[in-house]
């Protein structure tokens, strides 16, 4: 019994991570989509190109 709630408690946490991480993951291309519209809208195609690129990697 003692192994098996050793388990649960594994996947609970392995779980709770993957939540975290999605939610901080979504958080980061939000931050990247607003960059990347002021980036349009200031004209500035460095900044553009670099976040674009970075929101490539992220969702990948």
């Amino acid at each position: 019994m003692d192994k098996m709630k050793v388990t649960y408690e594994a996947m609970l946490g392995l779980a709770a991570e993957m939540v975290l991480d999605e939610a901080v993951n979504a958080f980061r291309r939000k931050k990247i989509y607003d960059e990347i519209d002021r980036a349009l809208a200031d004209g500035d195609e460095d900044g553009f190109r670099r976040l674009t690129d970075e929101l490539k990697t992220l969702c990948k």
